[in-house]
């Protein structure tokens, strides 16, 4: 029995594959191979992050309990895009649990999550400047929801990037806040 689930866990991801780790995001598996560690023999992906110039060694049998996964399916990557049309959700906390917050949804390498971010955290030209901080974390979310449905659909990160933003552009107006929408936001967050 152990075997079997052994073979099925080695065929989970594939030499070539693009796969998401939660903390990097999109890589390439580019071998599989084993190793002996405090006297075990450990089967390991290798996995490149060429965006970020790294590569990361995981062992087989952990890659799943760290949250390592296949690319997301076409169908949840415009759940993704219809996510980031929405309004924008900004709970009224100290801008330090908000970033926290943000910062764990990007690592936490949900694509529904980092599109939540890249909506909160989206500015159009007519609105107020973002704060140094807000601006680093918005890059993160944009780039690594990008550098996933650049892989998805085939595309190049710059092409994904334009799409993203053409769906930010599709969501509710985003100029000056008006009585009402806080009213809205308001009642949303109490509900």
């Amino acid at each position: 029995m152990s075997s079997q689930k052994k073979t099925s866990q080695r065929q989970a991801f594939k030499t070539g594959e693009s796969i998401v780790y939660p903390a990097h995001g999109v890589g390439q598996i580019v071998a599989i191979e084993e190793q002996e560690v405090a006297g075990l023999r450990l089967e390991l992906y290798v996995i490149d992050f060429e965006k970020d110039k790294m590569r990361l060694k995981v062992p087989v049998a952990k890659a799943e309990a760290v949250g390592m996964r296949k690319l997301s399916e076409t169908d949840f990557v415009e759940r993704a895009l219809k996510v980031v049309q929405g309004r924008a959700r900004v709970k009224r906390t100290m801008w330090s649990r908000r970033a926290q917050e943000y910062d764990a949804k990007i690592n936490s390498g949900d694509l529904i999550a980092i599109a939540e971010v890249v909506r909160d955290l989206y500015r159009a030209e007519s609105q107020p400047e973002q704060s140094y901080s807000e601006r680093q974390l918005y890059e993160a979310a944009l780039g690594r929801m990008a550098r996933e449905l650049a892989a998805v659909n085939a595309v190049s990160e710059t092409e994904a990037v334009r799409l993203i933003e053409q769906n930010l552009n599709k969501g509710p107006k985003r100029g000056a806040k008006t009585a009402e929408t806080d009213e809205d936001a308001e009642q949303e967050e109490a509900a």
